[in-house]
């Protein structure tokens, strides 16, 4: 059995992606948010990801990580190093920890160069001449 889980902090307003996420599959782990002093919500799930990942360690066999965050350089280690670790998906490879490309090795995959594999084809539009006659 394959098990997504989304950490994610909890904002009223997206109530209808929560929907969407978990009727695809996602099981969301909520966590409150706040606000910073420029206005920004911040939801840092860091802890109950790590949290949820050690307590389930013997229900699984292998975890990917979605992240750039050198936070979770640790985990990725022990993952790693018991075996456990199938990739660590980082969206950037300009923005990633150097701690967690390290942690990863071989396992470590950046979106930003699956972006051709991943992307519809755009469709090259007809230009037309504009010729006077």
């Amino acid at each position: 059995m394959k098990t997504a889980y989304y950490f994610i902090g909890y904002v009223p307003s997206n109530t209808s992606l929560y929907a969407y996420l978990q009727s695809v599959g996602y099981i969301l782990i909520f966590k409150p948010t706040l606000e910073d002093q420029e206005g920004n919500i911040k939801g840092n799930c860091d802890a109950d990801l790590v949290l949820r990942a050690m307590v389930e360690f013997n229900h699984y066999q292998q975890a990917v990580l979605m992240s750039s965050d050198g936070d979770f350089y640790s985990l990725v280690q022990y993952w790693y190093e018991k075996k456990k670790l199938k990739a660590v998906l980082s969206p950037s490879k300009r923005y990633c920890s150097i701690l967690l490309k390290k942690e990863a090795k071989e396992k470590m995959i950046f979106m930003d160069n699956l972006r051709n594999k991943l992307s519809y084809p755009t469709k090259k539009k007809k230009h037309r001449s504009k010729t006077k006659h």
